[in-house]
């Protein structure tokens, strides 16, 4: 029998050792939906950063899995601008993009979409100005 970390006793079954993950940490594989999402939220800024940085500096994006019950209809997003208190707000919603967008190339564009669409409305921008190589359909 070996130590459990806790304190407590636990077996060693048939010898093998105590189990680890299935996958190297550095394997997409490896991350949870939630953690790639997440992934593709930065690119997507990231990539409209380069751009539009300096205005961008002090915006918050956040993701959240479902936009609030009060809310009519599906968003994809949602955009604050500063108050006094706060800093602009971006904030995507994962599980209303995973649900209209079920591959990964058509999830990766979309995410970009609802960025590009919601750093326009902050900036009070046409989407075409801050992504030129956008398509004409808006994300929805």
């Amino acid at each position: 029998m070996t130590e459990h970390p806790a304190g407590g006793r636990r077996r060693d079954r048939r010898g093998r050792g105590l189990r680890g993950s299935l996958l190297p940490g550095d394997l997409p594989a490896a991350r949870s939906r939630s953690e790639q999402f997440d992934e593709l939220v930065l690119d997507a800024v990231s990539r409209v950063s380069r751009e539009w940085g300096s205005q961008l500096e002090v915006v918050d994006v956040l993701v959240e899995d479902v936009p609030p019950a009060d809310v009519e209809g599906v968003p994809l997003s949602r955009a604050e601008p500063a108050t006094l208190d706060e800093p602009a707000r971006i904030v995507v919603y994962r599980r209303p993009v995973e649900s209209r967008a079920r591959t990964q190339p058509a999830r990766e564009d979309l995410v970009h979409d609802v960025v590009v669409e919601a750093v326009a409305d902050l900036l009070g921008l046409p989407p075409e100005v801050v992504d030129p190589d956008r398509e004409d359909e808006p994300p929805g």
